[in-house]
């Protein structure tokens, strides 16, 4: 088991909503299917350096698939729809990485991108490495871990830029809009530079 894998799995195991949302997903059919990035951030740091976890706060449970013959935003509507039909508080956002490729430079601009291979191959190019992490349940309602550089920064409460895909300029667009060290005191900023 990795470094602080148990401490992310119990964290996670801590939220029955978490859990749910990870049974939800797991249980759609969804094509290697996992939920990453801000929900589990808020988990951890609200857990950790805040005032709990507050689901209804969640902004959206970012639940990550890949299918690679499924490329359109409407296959990503219906594979959102399909969540909220077995659950419809979260507010769920399905974005097949297989299809990212197809939109990201239409959406932030730049050149456009070669297609990602893997979910994992995704996470990695998410912008922050506290955020660069994803969870999925197996069948056995064991907790998985993509953590493709580890777990240190989000565990540690450490806001550090991921230059794989974000820019310095959209880094510190992000910095201004999540405000992380007002919503979670004692989280460390690191100047995206």
């Amino acid at each position: 088991m990795r470094t602080g894998e148990r401490e992310l799995r119990e964290l996670v195991a801590g939220s029955g909503w978490l859990s749910r949302a990870l049974t939800v997903v797991r249980d759609s059919g969804l094509p290697d299917a996992w939920i990453g990035a801000g929900v589990l951030r808020d988990l951890v740091w609200g857990e950790r350096y805040g005032d709990g976890f507050d689901p209804a706060t969640v902004r959206d449970v970012d639940v990550v698939y890949f299918h690679p013959t499924a490329l359109s935003r409407t296959d990503d509507d219906r594979a959102t729809a399909r969540l909220a039909a077995a659950w419809a508080e979260p507010p769920w956002q399905a974005r097949n990485q297989a299809a990212v490729h197809t939109w990201y430079a239409a959406k932030f601009g730049g050149d456009p991108i070669a297609p990602y291979r893997s979910v994992a191959e995704a996470v990695a190019t998410w912008p922050e490495y506290a955020t660069a992490v994803a969870v999925r349940l197996d069948a056995a309602d064991r907790l998985v871990v993509c953590a493709p550089y580890g777990l240190a920064d989000l565990l540690g409460g450490i806001w550090r830029h991921n230059p794989a895909r974000v820019d310095v300029a959209g880094s510190r667009r992000r910095l201004a809009r999540h405000r992380p060290a007002e919503r979670w005191p004692g989280v460390t900023v690191v100047e995206p530079g």
